[in-house]
């Protein structure tokens, strides 16, 4: 009986948590656009510039707010694209440009017979966009797809923690599955995500960008960063509980679209 209550008490958690986000993130929060343009990150940086200095809000709220606005500054001066990160790439009608390119020192992705062609200050969703332009100092009105990877670990209570390459337009429930999945052990609720030893999302913050069905992108995530998930403390619950646990964090847009219907 212990076991069932705990479980439907974090089962209504992590449904209500939407309820919760939805009442905090500014109008016009799209979980559909998996990468966020500049006249995005701009407006976004604006309303978390506006809710770090306003008295309204807690000062948690305050402080998270103000973190993010540092990572979007960050952005938006240097791009997305660091060192080890990958781009898939097709070019049609040219096969040797059709492969999947590594970003190299100084920001650099260095393509066969045509060299390297400069991604500093380029953002993820202008990738297709400035190597179509960039292809056209050489081919005539070239076809171009792209899509960006970037290198995370996951570690912890992870089936298989290590390095992926995820791509950005990826969920980070998605990005787990990637892993192997949590294991029986896993706390979910306790995720974090780390860079350089800190942590710059976790607890509620967290939970509620995976419920919002936040991407990769939109997190403001890079390489190098990691995702943690802890070990519970002496916890209770089964396989077969953790398991569902993870379902339900696995359909945040589900969850979501359900929230849109109840408004």
């Amino acid at each position: 009986m212990q076991r069932r209550l705990a479980f439907l008490g974090l089962a209504a958690a992590l449904v209500l948590v939407p309820f919760l986000a939805m009442a905090q993130q500014p109008e016009g929060w799209d979980p559909g656009r998996v990468q966020l343009t500049r006249a995005d990150l701009q407006d976004l940086l604006r309303r978390l510039d506006e809710a770090a200095a306003s008295t309204t809000y807690s000062q948690p709220v305050r402080d998270r707010a103000r973190a993010e606005a540092q990572q979007i500054r960050q952005r938006l001066a240097d791009g997305d694209f660091q060192v080890g990160d990958r781009i898939s790439l097709v070019v049609e009608g040219e096969a040797a440009l059709s492969d999947t390119f590594t970003v190299r020192d100084g920001r650099v992705l260095r393509l066969p017979t045509l060299g390297d062609i400069s991604l500093a200050g380029v953002l993820r969703s202008e990738l297709e966009d400035h190597l179509r332009a960039s292809l056209s100092k050489f081919l005539r009105a070239p076809t171009v797809r792209a899509r960006s990877y970037v290198r995370l670990s996951l570690f912890g209570e992870v089936a298989r923690p290590g390095y992926y390459a995820v791509p950005t337009d990826m969920v980070i429930s998605d990005a787990l599955m990637l892993a192997g999945g949590p294991t029986p052990l896993a706390r979910l609720t306790s995720m974090r995500v780390e860079r350089a030893g800190q942590a710059v999302w976790a607890d509620a913050d967290l939970q509620k960008a995976i419920t919002q069905g936040r991407t990769i992108d939109q997190l403001s995530l890079q390489a190098g960063d990691q995702i943690v998930v802890p070990r519970k403390k002496g916890g209770f619950f089964s396989e077969s509980t953790v398991r569902t646990v993870s379902i339900l964090v696995s359909l945040p847009v589900a969850i979501f679209g359900v929230v849109q219907l109840l408004k």
